[in-house]
């Protein structure tokens, strides 16, 4: 395997970052008690950061999917990806607070098969949407359909494999190191 690239630039921080950014990392660490290193590197490109946190905020707030199987999606994705710092992350968050069984949050770490036939139905298309680059065929559709989930429920994965894109790519790029609050979770593939 050959060695990764690895954007020089230091993370941004409360103290240098521009009025563009600063509000964005304080808003995170009002809400989280902490900047996340992932926030802090993606904060060298603003758009990055601010296309990130405002996409990911639309996808949990309105995609209509619950906690848990936000978190199945989301973890598909950084799977798929190889991105350690969001599955770390994520199986944090599926734990402690979307209550993803442990079944099936050992599962998508472990690329098993989930016992729940709803959620790995959620899984399947998920990564069906991530492998055929958003072009589905008329099968899984109708596979994903029927296991309870409605066609607006297609466009909100669309959402999550955009948002997880930029955090997975970023981070392949940045290499932050993972926070203290995910530590417990951490994911090596």
């Amino acid at each position: 395997m050959t060695a990764e690239y690895r954007i020089q630039q230091d993370p941004v921080t409360l103290d240098n970052a521009d009025e563009k950014v600063k509000p964005l990392l304080q808003d995170a660490k009002d809400t989280l008690g902490f900047v996340p290193s992932m926030y802090a590197h993606m904060a060298k490109a603003p758009g990055v950061l601010s296309s990130y946190l405002h996409g990911y905020e639309y996808f949990r707030e309105l995609s209509g999917f619950e906690p848990a199987e936000q978190e199945v999606i989301l973890l598909t994705i950084s799977r798929a990806n190889g991105c350690a710092y969001c599955m770390s992350a994520h199986s944090m968050i599926a734990e402690q607070v979307s209550q993803v069984p442990a079944d099936t949050l050992a599962a998508l770490r472990n690329d098993e098969a989930i016992p729940d036939p709803k959620l790995a139905a959620l899984s399947r298309f998920t990564r069906v949407m991530f492998d055929s680059r958003g072009r589905p065929d008329p099968k899984s559709v109708e596979a994903f359909l029927n296991a309870g989930y409605q066609e607006s429920h297609i466009m909100q994965i669309v959402l999550a494999l955009a948002v997880k894109t930029l955090s997975n790519y970023a981070n392949h790029l940045n290499h932050p190191e993972l926070d203290q609050a995910f530590a417990g979770h951490k994911w090596e593939g």
